[in-house]
């Protein structure tokens, strides 16, 4: 067939048409009045066959830059990580790549304890008592948080550090427009959440306090100072958002006394992929499990005391009374969850360490090297594996000279606030080499002359 990707002939449309007793296509549209249907041809190209269309594909998709092409020291919220072998391999089976979601969980046995894997090793990263099934990304996973702590302490302001993701904050600012929650942007000094503001925002009508750990800019925020804040308010919530790779080393939220632990999981398994699709996790305290949005997946046994998995808890509008929802979050990213959950296994959990070990040493030598080359460092707290670069010119311009030259270069601070324009936000992974490293420095350097 010339068109195999359009599988039906004009055997089948002729005997579709006489099935539903019309002799022409143009019949289906007799309803619309003649004046307003559209005479003539489209202006656009002839339809190629399969071999000329794949070809056309292809050409196009060669025109993009990749991270197979050139060296990548972009992150802000999407990074370049080591992918065992085995997640694809593991994730490419029918059974996995073709499911949506245990509809009939008795027979999904494989599905759920994936999941069930998955939640463990969330909690244990974490430092938290529950997990859920996964979530959309970590955007929605902490717009989710901030409303469930509106509901759940009645209150209906919530102060949200601007260390975070700026994507998150504005996914924040979407979601509280129904619900009719307040929130009061925390601004930040020295890279980090300004807790003199924090602690004068803070008030009997606040519901929880977000923060980003690490944060936006890389620094490790002092979610112990936080905490106490937090602490002097009744009812009042800490939620963080932090990196699961991150804890792999730095001390976890759940320790500090976090409420609510959210993020993406995007840093285990995942492609960058230009963007998405992501993975988000959703962690809290025993005490809120049954409000967390989503499906949790438990284990138990059956009557001959073999072990099983079964959904525990589903708290959408699909499967309870719509009064009782606790949110509208229709589905899971089961398939990222596996391939997360299967690069943590592969990984395990001195592996995993090694890994967060490799991305703050790896930063620090990239800091040092710059700092040698007569490069200004914006902040100099404790970080994790991004630091901010003060270029003292054009992001964009460095960017797209380093573009020709096999780089891709750091985020543009400046497109989301007027105050770190020429600051750059520069990401170091475990998979940069010390060449890579070393190179970038040395063409920062000659841009920089």
């Amino acid at each position: 067939m010339e068109f195999r990707y359009l599988p039906m002939t004009e055997r089948d449309k002729s005997e579709m048409l006489k099935r539903i007793g019309v002799e022409h296509s143009d019949d289906l549209f007799s309803d619309i009045p003649e004046n307003v249907r559209f005479k003539g041809d489209l202006d656009i190209q002839e339809p190629k066959n399969e071999y000329q269309l794949m070809r056309e594909l292809t050409e196009l998709a060669s025109r993009n830059v990749n991270l197979k092409s050139h060296t990548s020291f972009l992150g802000a919220g999407v990074y370049d990580h080591y992918i065992p072998s085995i997640v694809d391999h593991v994730i490419s089976r029918s059974e996995f790549y073709t499911a949506y979601t245990p509809y009939q969980p008795e027979i999904s046995q494989g599905e759920l304890q994936a999941i069930f894997e998955f939640q463990t090793m969330i909690c244990e990263l974490t430092g938290m008592d529950v997990a859920n099934s996964s979530m959309y990304d970590g955007g929605t996973a902490l717009a989710e948080a901030v409303n469930l702590s509106a509901g759940q302490t009645k209150k209906k302001k919530v102060l949200v550090s601007k260390a975070i993701h700026p994507e998150s904050l504005a996914v924040i600012h979407s979601y509280v427009k129904g619900p009719g929650v307040e929130v009061v942007e925390i601004e930040h000094q020295d890279g980090k959440t300004d807790l003199e503001q924090l602690e004068r925002e803070l008030d009997e009508n606040t519901a929880s306090v977000v923060v980003q750990y690490p944060n936006f800019f890389g620094q490790i925020e002092p979610l112990d100072e936080i905490r106490s804040l937090v602490d002097t308010q009744k009812k009042a919530m800490m939620i963080t958002s932090s990196n699961p790779l991150a804890l792999g080393y730095i001390t976890p939220p759940g320790e500090f006394g976090a409420d609510i632990v959210v993020g993406d999981a995007q840093v285990f398994g995942i492609p960058a992929q230009y963007g998405g699709p992501h993975c988000g996790y959703f962690a809290t305290t025993k005490k809120l499990m049954r409000k967390v949005p989503g499906r949790l997946v438990g284990q138990t046994v059956d009557e001959e005391g073999r072990r099983g998995f079964v959904l525990t808890l589903q708290a959408r509008e699909q499967h309870i009374r719509r009064d009782k929802a606790t949110s509208n979050i229709c589905s899971n990213q089961a398939l990222n969850a596996l391939a997360s959950s299967v690069a943590m296994s592969s990984l395990g959990k001195q592996g995993l360490k090694k890994v967060a070990w490799m991305n703050i040493q790896k930063a620090s030598y990239m800091k040092e090297q710059l700092k040698l080359n007569g490069f200004d460092i914006a902040y100099n707290g404790a970080f994790f594996n991004e630091i901010v670069v003060d270029l003292k010119r054009n992001v964009s311009e460095v960017n797209r000279e380093l573009l020709t030259r096999g780089i891709i270069g750091g985020y543009d601070l400046g497109q989301v606030d007027e105050q770190l324009e020429g600051f750059m936000l520069v990401a170091v992974t475990e998979i940069r080499s010390k060449k890579e490293i070393d190179t970038f420095v040395k063409e920062m350097g000659d841009l920089h002359e």
